[in-house]
């Protein structure tokens, strides 16, 4: 019952900054899609896919799917297990090609343990974290973005799955797909 609030109420602040004025009706917002490299400290590499809109000069939101599938798991037995997520971030000196920025996410977490000997530990949880770090535009339609991470749920094997752990760092590279005049 809990996550399902923090969900919520994560959700809700969302979309309440997706509904906010641009500050300026000519202003462009831009789309950009890429790939995203991740690493739990102490664990996995999960790789997949990342979405973003730019919303105005400060604020982007964006959508990403990462696996271990595309990474650890791929050639060995390592977990099977996927991230899907929402977030929000922040961009500090909007102005600049160097971007400090902050982001909040939240979505879902799976891991396939694909033996029934352990179908009674956990294999899902919500998925609440935040982090920060830099972000560089290039002359021409690409950005890349590094920062570090923390996962506010975790798991222990008990209470949650144990492959979901605290810290992170994640590496994205991302193409602009286009500008998008604002209504």
């Amino acid at each position: 019952m809990k996550k399902q609030r923090i969900i919520l109420v994560t959700s809700g602040i969302f979309f309440f900054f997706l509904s906010l004025p641009s500050k300026s009706y000519g202003q462009q917002h831009t789309v950009d899609a890429g790939l995203r490299f991740q690493k739990a400290v102490g664990l996995y590499y999960e790789n997949g896919l990342t979405a973003q809109y730019n919303y105005s000069r400060r604020w982007v939101f964006g959508v990403s799917y990462i696996t271990s599938r595309l990474g650890s798991a791929s050639r060995s037995n390592a977990i099977k297990q996927d991230n899907f997520l929402i977030s929000g971030a922040y961009l500090f000196k909007a102005a600049a090609a160097l971007n400090p920025f902050v982001r909040a996410n939240t979505g879902y977490f799976r891991a396939d343990y694909e033996t029934e000997i352990f179908n009674r530990l956990p294999k899902s949880s919500v998925l609440l974290s935040a982090d920060a770090g830099l972000m560089y535009r290039f002359k021409f339609p690409l950005k890349m973005n590094v920062s570090i991470g923390y996962n506010a749920i975790t798991g222990d094997g008990e209470s949650g799955p144990g492959t979901l752990y605290p810290l992170f760092y994640q590496l994205s590279a991302l193409w602009n797909l286009g500008k998008h005049q604002a209504k």
